[in-house]
């Protein structure tokens, strides 16, 4: 599949209060690494605070922005090219995937990295909503595994993960992410989890 540009239309307000479209055209923020060719995360918005506050026009959110994780109260809706791995994955040791992590705010992740499993293991506190928009990709989380397709939704609930593409063609896929918090018992659970499996 050859690249396709995502379009972003953004509308607002003129002098008057009339509804009307104030940019339309690709993001000016697309993240790119070099330690996986093709993977492209478009940066399409984001939001600082709930409820988010409607000015006539903006100031672009996503400049200067490389955290994958929402802001604090806040959103985040991006679409992601996820390029085919092949069936066992990238290879990639820690210190790759952290240069890969770090391109996207996720340094922290590459904690997370253990032989045998996935090396782009990660977790955000956050509740996300993943949109298969093209493509399959499948979905690994601590010891199992689900197959999505186009038109496939995931509700991702701060799980630790892995998306791994196993096809030969691009996967796209939307994710509209916001902030949340573990509650206490399952924090804990999480940390105890974490310590015994070595993520």
């Amino acid at each position: 599949m050859s690249y396709v540009p995502v379009r972003r239309v953004v509308t607002g307000h003129d002098g008057q209060g009339k509804a009307v479209v104030l940019t339309d055209g690709e993001p000016p923020v697309i993240v790119r690494s070099p330690m996986q060719a093709g993977l492209a995360f478009h940066e399409i918005w984001n939001t600082a605070r709930m409820p988010a506050v409607i000015e006539p026009t903006f100031d672009e959110p996503t400049l200067g922005r490389t955290d994958t994780a929402p802001p604090r109260n806040g959103t985040v809706i991006r679409i992601v090219d996820m390029p085919p791995e092949g069936l066992e994955g990238p290879r990639l040791d820690k210190d790759q995937a952290r240069e890969l992590f770090s391109a996207v705010g996720l340094a922290e992740n590459a904690e997370h990295h253990k032989a045998g499993r996935h090396p782009l293991m990660h977790r955000t506190e956050s509740i996300d909503y993943g949109i298969v928009l093209s493509g399959e990709i499948v979905l690994l989380l601590d010891d199992s595994e689900v197959h999505l397709k186009q038109g496939d939704v995931v509700v991702q609930r701060g799980t630790i993960h892995a998306w791994t593409n196993r096809t030969d063609t691009i996967c796209r896929m939307a994710f509209i992410l916001t902030d949340g918090r573990f509650a206490p018992d399952l924090a804990h659970a999480v940390e105890r989890w974490d310590a015994k499996t070595g993520a």
